[in-house]
């Protein structure tokens, strides 16, 4: 929405904090990443794409984010694994806020399936195939299948 504040935990080359702030020009974003060199991209990735705005926070979640404004959204891309990172995030939001968080290795479910146990939400799976060279003809290769967890704060 409009003037909302997002957390991009775990923000990896940015693209989700960046497309947010792309939807509208009042939207904001904080990029939190502990990789300085992904710290970096993700400054540089927002400059090529028009947001120069985003705001890049290195360091590690949870302890990154104390402090930070509060957030309307959360999403979490990066460290669901790392005790408090999830709950940090969830204890920031207002009533009403929104919380998404990615999990692809089967601890990261665990934890996911958990919180989705506890607060409900939405749970989906995603997966992506791409086409590639098999002998002279093209088949399909999977790529990692993503399990996305959805919930809103009550």
């Amino acid at each position: 929405m409009p003037g909302e504040l997002l957390w991009d935990v775990g923000a990896g080359a940015g693209s989700i904090a960046i497309e947010w702030m792309r939807t509208h020009p009042s939207c904001r974003a904080i990029a939190v990443e502990q990789h300085t060199e992904r710290a970096e991209r993700v400054g540089r990735n927002a400059a090529a794409l028009g947001v120069p705005g985003l705001r890049v926070v290195t360091g590690a979640a949870p302890d990154a984010l104390a402090g930070l404004d509060q957030p309307h959204a959360v999403f979490v891309g990066g460290g669901v694994t790392v005790p408090g990172v999830v709950e940090a995030c969830w204890d920031a939001l207002p009533r009403g806020g929104r919380l998404v968080a990615n999990a692809v290795t089967m601890e990261s479910e665990v934890v996911v399936a958990d919180w989705y146990r506890r607060l409900g939400g939405e749970l989906s799976r995603v997966s992506v195939q791409r086409a590639s060279p098999v002998g002279g003809f093209t088949g399909w290769r999977p790529m990692m299948p993503v399990t996305v967890w959805a919930v809103a704060k009550r």
